[in-house]
């Protein structure tokens, strides 16, 4: 099958497609170097990343890498969430301890903590669709980073597909997770403005 081909099957699918054949599909088309690659409610989002975003993203993970080991803080990594067609590529998710995966991935019941990094083009999956799989999932904290506002938006408490509190920081300012299961402080002072 060419390019072209695949496209057009996943275009005519009869919404009996699995995440699984969206991805192997997926996998034979040519994404540019740079460029990510996720699934959110059955539609495929490919955005750059950007320098801004990566430095942010390095900057959460080095930060968390002072409290967790290497193999449970990772970027990019294909997690399937609850809802219709959910396979995010998360910018930084922290993997419970002890968690196993299974059938090759992690599962989202894992998952103790997420960061997004907004880009301009995918916003309103961040705050809209994925923050609400997050819930659901019960990701105890979601973050989102946004370089367009210069802010942060941190979620805890994921109760009933929502989460009961939501606090913003503007950059510069520190992110108090010490009462939540991440147990730490995420300086944001660094954090560079699109």
């Amino acid at each position: 099958m060419t390019v072209l081909e695949d496209r057009i099957a996943m275009a005519e699918s009869d919404n009996t497609i699995t995440l699984d054949e969206m991805f192997e599909r997926l996998e034979k088309m040519p994404v540019p170097e740079g460029y990510k690659v996720e699934i959110v409610e059955g539609t495929v989002f490919v955005s750059p990343q950007r320098d801004t975003h990566w430095e942010i993203v390095l900057d959460i993970v080095e930060q968390l890498r002072a409290k967790y080991p290497r193999r449970r803080v990772m970027s990019d990594v294909r997690i399937d969430y609850p809802g219709h067609l959910n396979g995010f590529a998360t910018d930084v998710p922290v993997i419970a301890e002890g968690a196993v995966k299974t059938e090759g991935r992690w599962r989202c019941s894992d998952v103790d903590f997420v960061a997004e990094v907004i880009s301009g083009g995918t916003a309103a999956n961040d705050y809209g669709s994925k923050k609400t799989a997050y819930a659901k999932a019960e990701v105890p904290v979601y973050v989102i980073a946004d370089p367009y506002k210069g802010e942060c938006l941190v979620c805890t408490h994921p109760n009933d597909g929502r989460y009961a509190r939501e606090a913003k920081a503007d950059f510069g300012e520190e992110l108090d997770l010490l009462g939540t299961p991440v147990g730490l402080v995420l300086k944001t002072d660094e954090f560079p403005r699109d």
